[in-house]
């Protein structure tokens, strides 16, 4: 009994001590938190669209005055740019068919598909406007 009493008026003290000594337990705080920072400005591609190489430029805009012989276009993105292109022979022979039916009005949207080289239309693209 006495080894017991000598042993708990020893150990007693020491659990005591390792009470104050040793910190609480605390939950932590956000400022010991590290944020996750994500970075949005990189887009992710999963496939890149790459256009066919035909040799011909696209040239969109609004029909000025369009013939069988030849078409004028203002740009669409700049109202200064205005080109003049000729038809070539199987743009011709839809422009034909186009101005039978009443053909393209001023301010008509239209695709050109055209040769940068000769300026000749190869191919049209565009909703006429019905007749007047």
């Amino acid at each position: 009994m006495r080894s017991l009493l000598k042993l708990a008026g020893f150990a007693l003290p020491l659990a005591f001590a390792g009470m104050v000594v040793c910190p609480r337990a605390q939950a932590q705080t956000p400022a010991t938190v590290v944020p996750i920072v994500l970075d949005t400005a990189v887009p992710i591609v999963v496939n890149a669209v790459r256009p066919k190489p035909t040799g011909l430029s696209k040239f969109e805009g609004y029909v000025m005055n369009a013939n069988i012989a030849q078409i004028t276009v203002r740009a669409k993105g700049n109202d200064m740019a205005i080109q003049t292109f000729a038809l070539s022979a199987q743009a011709a022979a839809k422009m034909q068919a186009i101005v039978d039916k009443g053909g393209y009005q001023y301010g008509d949207k239209i695709t050109l598909l055209y040769d940068p080289a000769s300026l000749q239309v190869i191919k049209l693209k565009g909703k006429p406007s019905k007749a007047l």
